[in-house]
């Protein structure tokens, strides 16, 4: 595809347990997989639980070119899980849709799927990036990618000012 530039993503896992090495970081690399799976270039990035590094994490991503930023953690409703306040502000519209259908699929096998808190929604730039924050579980992340992946060019493409299908 000569002249098409890639379709870009940054995966930001938020944990505590995983930035300090304690714990393995599962459901990100199950993230990059499948967004390489989708054709999209992804890069992975882990911060702790903490809303400063979180939003640091995104601009970062947006800095360096990705259009889509997915975090991994935090979507719950936890004392620790923060991610989704720490994004909240940064989005200037949201997009509920996505969420609506992860957790959907999620609540299929596992009903805790309904008490997570995903939200998406767009960074307004130049150029506009999509952010969605997707739970930290790896049956979570599947379900968030699966949604995200097949529409993933189509949202880039609305960002850049592409007319409705």
């Amino acid at each position: 595809m000569t002249g098409v530039q890639a379709l870009r993503a940054t995966v930001v896992t938020v944990s505590d347990e995983i930035a300090s090495g304690r714990d393995v970081n599962r459901a990100g690399l199950i993230a990059v997989t499948e967004l390489t799976g989708h054709g999209i270039e992804a890069d992975l990035v882990v911060v702790p639980d903490e809303p400063d590094a979180i939003r640091a994490a995104i601009r970062d991503a947006i800095r360096r070119g990705s259009r889509l930023v997915v975090t991994s953690g935090g979507t719950g409703i936890g004392p620790n899980d923060v991610t989704v306040d720490a994004v909240a502000p940064l989005l200037s519209y949201l997009v509920p849709g996505l969420c609506e259908e992860i957790r959907r699929r999620g609540a299929e096998h596992a009903p805790v799927a309904l008490v997570s808190r995903e939200i998406a929604g767009v960074v307004v730039g130049q150029p506009s990036t999509f952010v969605l924050t997707a739970p930290g579980s790896r049956g979570g992340v599947r379900d968030a990618v699966a949604v995200l992946g097949p529409l993933a060019a189509h949202i880039v493409r609305q960002l850049d000012g592409a007319g409705h299908l």
